[in-house]
């Protein structure tokens, strides 16, 4: 029995390259990522000259400067990252693979069941996912997730090939490689610099360390980094393919405020109408906007409980407007996540509710006329634990509603 192998496709800087789009060849100059608009004013993707003067992702804008004075800031393109690299997920997805993908530029899936499609080994999977992606995609296979992303690191893709780190290997292949690479996974982005000060510099030295003690000084994130250096990862969760039901409006140059409103509440108007909702409520919204100066704009916004009432919508939407931070080109609205069918059960559930409190109040109103005002009172705890019963509960006028 064959052991479990997964790929890992990996485009390096592929948010940075989607924002440059014809702009590749600003890729040799000290560039980095803009923050986007609203967010901590930390850096994105940087370039391979920004790092060698030190300028790393997370790093804030200040410092940033301070280390490269040529360093320059590209605004962040979050709709072209989003349709770009839907666009790679799809072209797996057509190979048969059902892929994990938690950020922009690295892919995940098992290749076990894709041997029987593409030739009956791992190396007609690979070529595969070369002939869908071309050559520019790096490509790695371990067994595990995290040693994939290490091999696919070290792949060359422009020879064409791919890194492949059998299981017997895999610790080996981790050993010498360095703690920072623990930064790819978003939960364990800070560990990397806590084991450096603490003089363990490589993954093996990491793995060779007690895992009580690992779990006494770092918890759940060390024992996941332990596990990371010994070969061990978590099972791939592949993701669900989305169904694209998305309005976009082409805006004025001086649109705002109420226009921004106007239009949103007919982006609403056409998204509810389109077909593919299929009578379904909303669950999730996104909402974009492409900037005249460039760049755009992208913030989701999930519902309490799903709905498709245009107004209670347009509620949780509307003040997401404000923190557009350029004048926009176009406002799109797009459906992240359905709910359930659109039955409106909440108001039926509220007019039986009125209707039973009208009849409740209708009897009271009759025993007090025939008994007396002290005919309907209501029960009040006051202290439920007492031992004495007398304490536990009084007897409290029972209020009619108008």
């Amino acid at each position: 029995m064959c052991s479990i192998m997964v790929v890992c496709v990996l485009y390096p800087r592929f948010e940075l390259l989607a924002a440059l789009r014809e702009r590749e060849a600003m890729l040799s100059e000290p560039l980095a990522l803009a923050p986007e608009a609203g967010r901590e004013q930390l850096v994105g993707e940087v370039s391979a000259p920004a790092e060698a003067f030190g300028v790393v992702r997370g790093m804030r804008v200040g410092e940033a400067m301070s280390r490269c004075l040529e360093l320059r800031l590209v605004p962040p393109d979050p709709e072209g990252v989003r349709e770009l690299w839907g666009a790679v997920l799809d072209r797996l997805e057509a190979v048969g693979a059902a892929v994990e993908s938690d950020r922009a530029g690295a892919a995940f899936f098992e290749a076990a069941g894709l041997h029987g499609i593409h030739g009956g080994e791992l190396g007609g999977v690979l070529d595969a996912v070369r002939r869908a992606l071309g050559r520019r995609a790096r490509l790695g296979a371990a067994p595990s997730r995290f040693a994939a992303h290490c091999a696919a690191l070290q792949a060359r893709p422009r020879r064409g090939r791919s890194r492949v780190i059998h299981e017997r290997e895999a610790c080996g292949f981790l050993a010498p490689l360095p703690v920072s690479l623990l930064r790819t996974r978003p939960e364990l982005a800070a560990l990397p610099e806590v084991l450096e000060r603490l003089g363990l510099r490589t993954l093996g030295e990491l793995a060779e360390l007690p895992a009580r003690a690992v779990a006494e000084r770092f918890g759940h994130p060390g024992l996941l980094a332990l596990d990371l250096a010994r070969g061990r990862d978590t099972p791939l969760e592949p993701r669900r393919p989305p169904e694209p039901v998305s309005e976009r409006i082409a805006l004025p140059e001086a649109a705002s405020g109420q226009q921004l409103e106007r239009t949103l509440e007919l982006l609403l108007a056409r998204l509810l109408a389109r077909s593919e909702r299929r009578g379904r409520s909303l669950r999730a919204l996104a909402v974009s906007a492409r900037f005249v100066a460039g760049g755009t704009w992208r913030t989701v916004v999930t519902l309490r409980r799903a709905s498709a009432d245009p107004a209670r919508i347009r509620l949780a939407l509307a003040p997401r407007l404000v923190e557009l931070p350029a004048p926009a080109e176009s406002l799109g609205l797009e459906v992240e996540a359905f709910g359930p069918p659109a039955h409106d059960q909440e108001r039926l559930l509220e007019e039986r509710g009125a209707a039973r409190r009208a009849r409740l109040g209708e009897a009271v109103h009759q025993a007090r006329q025939a008994a007396g005002a002290d005919a309907a009172l209501r029960i009040l705890e006051v202290d439920p634990g007492s031992r004495i019963p007398e304490r536990r509960a009084l007897l409290a006028p029972f209020v009619e509603e108008p």
